[in-house]
Parts: C-alpha cells; structure tokens; sequence
C-alpha cells in the first residue's frame, strides 16, 4: 500500500465552499423577510469587483477595481438576496448606489456584533495584487476583531 495521496475525483473543496456562500446567502435572506437587522448585527462583505456578474456603478470601479468591503448596517435599502446573488442600495459619501454581486465573487462575510467571520478560497485569476482601501459607507462601525475566535476559513490545499 503506497503512502502517497491519492487525488479525489469528487471537487470536495468546491462543494464545501458553495455551502459555505449559501450561509451568507441564507442570512441576508432572513434579513430581507425581516425587513431589517436584528439587535446589533451588521456584515462587512468583501468582493471581488471584476467578477463575472457584479454589477457596480463605474465611479466605485474606479476607486475599487479589484476588491471591495461594503458595510450593510445603518443605511441600506432594497436589499434582495436570490439565488445566486444580492442586491443592495447603498450610500458612499452620500451618493446612492445599487450593486449586484453573486454570492461566487464573495471572499469574506464578517458579523463583528458576534465575532463570526467566513473567508472564501478565490481562484488565481480573481485575486488582487493587493488590498484596495475600505468602501467608505456612511457611518461605518468598527473594524471587525481579528483575534480570530469564530472565524470559519476554508482553505483547502491538494498535495500532488
């Protein structure tokens, strides 16, 4: 019996990160039948600008073209969460945008009021050579903690 790894034909890292994206999916769900937040919870959403499907106003391109974090909190309207994707109307320096992102150009999903984090494998051709700055969104709360408690990090590495 040999102790090399043996390849999986079955995409196990894939399966577990659409279920992953699916939570974040579910949540904004309940936070759209609701019609608001519960207590003090508010999300940080970070996505890939770029990908397939995302559709944001060209200024925001502009100033974010590669990574973007949204902050869904105080001032949000008109949020829908489908499928496969969210909307949500937003306020960057007191201009109104509506953005489109697919739950696929998700990289993280961030509820500082209970510590709860989830950080998304991206594939090579959508990572960013480096961090653009915070969104700005209108009265944004505290940057999450980053001692890292509650943070779910999917992170799946095949040996060849």
């Amino acid at each position: 019996m040999s102790d090399a790894p043996v390849e999986s034909l079955i995409p196990y890292d894939e399966i577990v990160q659409e279920a992953l994206r699916a939570v974040v999916g579910r949540v904004l769900r309940s936070v759209e039948s609701s019609g608001s937040l519960p207590g003090n919870h508010h999300f940080y959403i970070t996505f890939h600008t770029r990908a397939a499907g995302v559709e944001i106003p060209k200024h925001l391109l502009d100033r974010f073209p590669e990574e973007m974090t949204i902050v869904i909190q105080n001032r949000y309207w008109d949020l829908l969460a489908a499928d496969d994707h969210f909307e949500v109307g937003l306020s960057f320096n007191q201009v109104p945008a509506k953005l489109i992102v697919p739950y696929a150009a998700v990289t993280a999903f961030v509820d500082p009021s209970v510590n709860f984090a989830l950080q998304f494998q991206v594939s090579s051709d959508l990572i960013a050579p480096e961090p653009t700055e915070s969104a700005g969104n209108d009265e944004p709360s505290a940057p999450p903690s980053s001692d890292g408690s509650n943070v779910v990090a999917v992170d799946f590495k095949r040996k060849k």
